[in-house]
């Protein structure tokens, strides 16, 4: 199969802060074009403010309708898509148990339909350039992970069998497709700089217990995985979830 590599443009979905930031600005200083998403007006403007020259969307791709149109615009904007990373998600929900159809329809359209959605909207553009996927998933999908809430944990869950499923037709259209599945990633106003601030102690007791090689990740660490799954280096590789997680999935 013979790939076009040329200077191409990225659309980031999710990305006016944390890991979807980080994302966007490492493919930013690569040289690429950067669409970048969210739903807040004013976080979206900050970062354009510190990227010249990316286009932003506001868009919640929770919607399908949304997310079709945020596509028709990247193409209208760029005249073509090269790259897609579905970042659209939150762990934030109730505690295990404690579920109810409302939460589960609430969590799996932000960890889940959120990537799919963006997908079938995509894919015919992605195939006119071969071009290439990455969602962001979570440990929390492939294994038990206490206390983490089960919406999300099945979500994702979700999410990692779409990838691998997925793999096989998306190829027949030249389109590669791989997850990135974080362990503790920590960020500024993150789940675990709130409990940082809260706990220090019992967060570094925790890592030393959970995290072979105790300590956090960062989203610049996502954002290098990312950047690699989306490049030429990483030609041969398709339906393959990644883990990046210190080791805490391998005790």
């Amino acid at each position: 199969m013979t790939r076009n590599f040329s200077p191409k443009n990225v659309l980031v979905t999710g990305s006016s802060s944390g890991i979807g930031l980080a994302i966007a600005k490492k493919f930013y200083q690569q040289g690429y074009q950067v669409i970048i998403n969210g739903r807040n007006p004013e976080r979206l403007q900050h970062v354009a403010d510190q990227l010249p020259g990316v286009f932003t969307i506001l868009a919640d791709v929770t919607n399908p309708e949304a997310a079709n149109g945020m596509v028709n615009e990247v193409l209208e904007k760029c005249g073509s898509l090269s790259l897609l990373i579905c970042n659209v998600g939150s762990g934030s929900s109730v505690s295990p148990g404690s579920e109810n159809f409302h939460e589960w329809g609430r969590v799996f359209d932000i960890n889940f339909r959120s990537a799919t959605n963006m997908i079938e909207s995509a894919k015919t553009a992605l195939a006119e350039t071969q071009g290439a996927i990455v969602c962001i998933s979570s440990i929390c999908g492939l294994e038990v992970v206490d206390n983490a809430p089960l919406t999300y944990s099945v979500a994702k869950a979700a999410l990692n069998a779409y990838v691998r499923g997925a793999a096989r037709p998306l190829a027949r259209l030249g389109i590669r497709i791989n997850g990135v599945a974080p362990g503790n990633i920590l960020f500024q106003d993150s789940v675990w700089d709130l409990k940082l601030k809260k706990d220090a102690r019992g967060v570094l007791e925790y890592l030393k217990n959970i995290v072979p090689l105790n300590c956090f990740g960062t989203p610049d660490d996502v954002a290098d995985l990312v950047l690699y799954l989306s490049s030429e280096k990483s030609k041969f590789v398709t339906g393959s979830i990644w883990r990046l997680d210190g080791g805490q999935g391998h005790l």
